[in-house]
């Protein structure tokens, strides 16, 4: 089933848990609703908990019953962009043996499967592009040159193609003066497309340890300061999702990472894919993913199973479909405001 995604910003909230379940205080000051419980989840229904709030305190129980309901905990900055990240240790029944084949991975399989990743990641950027455009066709066709371990650096090449026309399709009043720059360190467009990829991978890393993997064994990346190495390889092909929602966001007029957008960008997390027969919310679907490389790292199979959205196995020479907007219902995003006030229990004290 599809686990739920918690945001947390509007206003200061305490976290506890009763029954299970975990259980939201306002914090508001004297005169509002300190201390009233204004929204209860169980948290095995939990997936993400967003908090970008400095005001958010929490019991040591809410955090431990979020880990063992294989919930992760992804903790903002000021800035509003995640610095901190808690998983689950993996309970996994196998988590040893696989350990013990991630470890041992050979080094031409590592460069296969980083092929794999980076085909999939040019194909996805193609797709984000005008169609029959040259930009686009000229993706698809450096996706093909890819080989293993990707020696002549396709990537970089799409990337400066990508980014160069990425918001060539928005009019000119939606644009800044200067052409649009990928930059980590700015603000603004890059500023979102930084807290979407930052959503994004908590849940790879998430999916990464329920399936018995560590997260900082990577296939490519290798930075021995990096804790989510592996996190950074898997979440690749998925980035162009992020991509277009932030720009068809731009083009609604978001210019403030605030709250508002926060729940757009979270909603990627439920973009319908499709794997094969099979289709599913991504973050279901990240967990096919992570199989697949298991069974790769065992010597089962030389193939990842990545899944791609729905909308691209139907496309014919129409348009991209904007991913991630309105793709999330009420239920899959909520905030301090919000939440299911049935599971009440006050016989029972908060931990």
């Amino acid at each position: 089933m599809i686990k739920r995604t918690l945001e947390i910003s509007r206003e200061p909230a305490h976290l506890a848990v009763r029954n299970e379940q975990l259980i939201i205080q306002s914090k508001i000051g004297p005169g509002g609703r300190d201390g009233q419980i204004v929204g209860s989840v169980p948290c095995e229904d939990i997936g993400l908990v967003m908090v970008d709030h400095p005001q958010t305190t929490y019991t040591h129980s809410a955090l431990t019953q979020l880990a063992e309901s294989d919930a992760a905990v992804v903790l903002c900055g000021h800035d509003h962009l995640p610095v901190a990240m808690l998983l689950p240790l993996a309970d996994h029944t196998q988590v040893v043996w696989r350990l013990r084949d991630q470890l041992g991975v050979s080094k031409p399989l590592q460069k296969q499967l980083w092929s794999q990743l980076v085909i999939a990641k040019v194909e996805a950027q193609a797709r984000n592009l005008a169609v029959e455009s040259g930009p686009r066709k000229k993706l698809f066709a450096l996706a093909k040159e890819v080989r293993s371990g990707d020696p002549m650096n396709i990537e970089a090449q799409a990337a400066k193609i990508y980014w160069a026309n990425w918001l060539s399709e928005a009019t000119p009043a939606e644009l800044d003066s200067e052409p649009f720059r990928r930059d980590p360190a700015l603000s603004g467009i890059n500023g979102f497309l930084n807290y979407g990829y930052a959503v994004l991978r908590a849940s790879v890393a998430r999916a990464i340890v329920a399936g018995g993997l560590h997260p900082s064994l990577g296939i490519h990346h290798c930075n021995r300061s990096n804790a989510f190495c592996l996190a950074d390889d898997l979440i690749e092909p998925f980035r162009p999702l992020v991509d277009d929602c932030v720009r068809e966001m731009a083009r609604q007029g978001y210019d403030e990472l605030k709250q508002p957008a926060k729940a757009e960008l979270l909603g990627i997390l439920t973009q319908p894919m499709q794997l094969g027969e099979q289709t599913g919310p991504l973050m279901v679907m990240l967990h096919r993913l992570v199989a697949s490389l298991v069974r790769c790292y065992s010597g089962e199979s030389k193939k990842l199973e990545i899944p791609i959205p729905v909308a691209e196995l139907s496309e014919a020479g129409s348009s991209h479909k904007p991913a991630g907007l309105c793709e999330a219902g009420p239920s899959e995003i909520s905030n301090p405001e919000v939440g299911d006030l049935s599971h009440r229990s006050p016989q029972q004290p908060l931990t």
